[in-house]
């Protein structure tokens, strides 16, 4: 491997993995707050009960039902690694008005590193979410992730905008620098594992597949 490519792929490897630090601990956060909530929630119900204030205490409770609707919890597909890049993103989804399906239930050991399947994963999910954001009308990302035999099996079906050009045997990606490294990177991955991928653009929406040998 070239110096400079060893480089760019240290780099993107760096940041990528100070990203998903990032968003872990975001969410890490915030569940700690919920407890924290939790705790004074429940002094004040006991304060409203104890002095007979049932009417109040119900309607307290009614109020954080209604606010619990809104609350996204950490997804457990059964890996803990795609449980927190599965969550980031799909919080960063929604904060972006994107309707999203996900179905996932994954092995927590893989022949995949974890920054291999966050590479993999991650970088497929960005490209969504933009695509999504650029595409007028409903936006929308459906995606599922399972086993099928011992290989790891990625579907997703995306809104996005006009159709895409292909570079070789990828889309072009609006987006310049790491973005589309990080592309062809999670596509190396792929055949280094024995996998492959396969990509269609149409207009209105995006379909990106992925089939890899996962466990032993």
């Amino acid at each position: 491997m070239r110096k400079k490519t060893y480089l760019k792929l240290t780099e993107y490897q760096t940041e990528q993995s100070r990203q998903h630090l990032g968003e872990v601990q975001s969410i890490y956060q915030e569940m700690r707050g919920y407890k924290h909530d939790f705790h004074h929630h429940l002094q004040t119900l006991k304060g409203q009960l104890e002095a007979g204030e049932t009417k109040r205490a119900l309607a307290y409770i009614e109020q954080l039902d209604r606010q619990l609707m809104n609350v996204d919890t950490l997804l457990k597909t059964g890996n803990v690694s795609l449980d927190a890049i599965l969550s980031a993103k799909i919080a960063q989804a929604k904060g972006a008005g994107i309707a999203v399906n996900v179905k996932a239930n994954v092995p927590d050991h893989l022949l995949l590193s974890d920054l291999e399947l966050s590479i993999l994963v991650g970088n497929l999910l960005d490209n969504a979410i933009e695509a999504c954001c650029a595409a007028e009308g409903e936006r929308f990302l459906r995606l599922f992730i399972g086993m099928k035999g011992k290989m790891l099996y990625f579907s997703m079906l995306n809104s996005a905008g006009a159709r895409l050009s292909k570079k070789g045997r990828l889309f072009s990606s609006r987006k310049e620098g790491l973005h589309g490294f990080g592309l062809r990177r999670a596509d190396a991955i792929l055949k280094e594992h024995g996998g492959w991928c396969k990509y269609n653009s149409e207009d209105g929406a995006f379909t990106s597949e992925f089939l890899v040998p996962a466990i032993e």
